[in-house]
C-alpha cells in the first residue's frame, strides 16, 4: 500500500514539474524564436527599402548631370 501511494506521489510531482515549468519553458522558447525570427525578417527588409532609397537619389542624379552637361554652352570672353 505505501509502494503504492509513493509511486502516485512521483508520478504526480513529475506531472506537476512537465506541465509547470517543462512545457511552459518550451512554450515562450519557441515564442521567442517566432519573434526574433519576425525582427530579423523586418529588419532585412527596411535594409532592402534603405538602399533602395539610396540608389534612387544617384540614378536621378546621374540622368540629370547628364542632361546638365547638354545645357552648357562654351564660354567666350569678350573684349
Amino acid at each position: 500500500m505505501f509502494k503504492v501511494l509513493l509511486w502516485a506521489l512521483a508520478i504526480y510531482l513529475l506531472y506537476r514539474f512537465i506541465f509547470g515549468l517543462v512545457i511552459p519553458v518550451s512554450k515562450t522558447a519557441s515564442q521567442l524564436k517566432q519573434k526574433m525570427s519576425e525582427m530579423q525578417q523586418q529588419q532585412d527588409f527596411q535594409q532592402q527599402e534603405y538602399a533602395r532609397q539610396q540608389e534612387q537619389p544617384q540614378q536621378k542624379q546621374a540622368a540629370s548631370t547628364a542632361v546638365k552637361k547638354d545645357d552648357y554652352l562654351d564660354f567666350e570672353e569678350v573684349k
